[in-house]
């Protein structure tokens, strides 16, 4: 997670300023008060929820949260972004200690975890949706947000695809093999559905990771570094803690090495791998190019 330096350049003390009106957002975007804390804090054990605190007296805050408002859009409900106008909310940014607008915070599982404070480029706001997004799986939080309608700030409930309500249920009840169960059977179905094939990846790694004691993994992967099941779980460890260009590094360098069989088993994993980090990751995509390099 990234560094909250609430000093950082960019930071608007909430003392100084008149301005501009802040960018409204539909999609996965809704504005909230001191009221609907405690509504966001239950949501986040099902997705993550990134918090933006912002005042339309900071000129510099429209063009961050237009930024962050399409990102959080773009991932398609992996996370809720529930915007605060501290102007209207004084308690809720006093009790939360926000000193300066604009401050980014994520819930994750009713836990609040600082992001940023100050300007960020869009580059950065993406690498740190990403780190949530990681969080949270390796968490087991692995549910999707509900959009919201374009300038409505109460949620609009959006139709719940019935595809994915055994594999969610199996998931938030702790019961990763039965969630692979059912994506497997998803995927029978409709084997090119990148969010089936998505959902499958997360609830595979998270499985995986119930047998996981992160020493013994470490120890094991430094021990056999030619023993591909010791390689592929330190890599699923990694991947869990965010190190994921190390987990890619790990997992090519060794497919570089072994033999037609290893190197398919080791192929299949890094694909997985890709899915539950986001296709578009940019770690995911320098990874991809040079997998088809070890491939062929």
């Amino acid at each position: 997670m990234t560094d909250p330096n609430f000093s950082r350049p960019g930071a608007v003390d909430l003392s100084s300023l008149a301005a501009p009106t802040l960018p409204t957002a539909g999609g996965y975007v809704v504005e909230v008060g001191e009221p609907d804390f405690q509504d966001l804090a239950s949501l986040s054990t099902k997705h993550p929820v990134i918090v933006e605190f912002h005042s339309a007296r900071d000129t510099s805050g429209p063009a961050l949260s237009q930024a962050l408002a399409e990102l959080v859009n773009a991932g398609a409900g992996r996370y809720l972004l529930a915007r605060v106008d501290v102007d209207a909310e004084p308690r809720l940014a006093q009790a939360l200690q926000v000193s300066a607008v604009p401050t980014v915070v994520a819930l994750i599982g009713g836990q609040l975890a600082p992001l940023f404070q100050g300007t960020r480029s869009r580059e950065e706001i993406a690498a740190v949706l990403d780190q949530v997004a990681q969080l949270a799986v390796a968490n087991g939080i692995t549910g999707r947000a509900t959009a919201v309608a374009t300038g409505e700030q109460e949620a609009a409930e959006a139709p719940v695809d019935p595809r994915f309500e055994a594999a969610d249920a199996a998931l938030q009840a702790g019961d990763y093999a039965l969630a692979v169960g059912e994506f497997d059977t998803l995927l029978a179905a409709t084997p090119h559905d990148p969010e089936v094939v998505a959902g499958r990846a997360q609830a595979g790694l998270l499985q995986r990771s119930t047998e996981f004691d992160p020493a013994a993994v470490v120890a094991a992967a430094s021990a056999r570094p030619d023993d591909v099941a010791a390689q592929l779980n330190a890599a699923d460890l990694e991947v869990i803690q965010g190190a994921t260009e190390q987990a890619f590094d790990r997992l090519l360098q060794l497919a570089a090495e072994v033999g037609p069989d290893e190197k398919e088993i080791i192929r299949l994993r890094i694909l997985e791998l890709f899915e539950v980090v986001g296709r578009t990751d940019a770690t995911v995509l320098k990874a991809r190019r040079r997998l088809s390099t070890v491939l062929f």
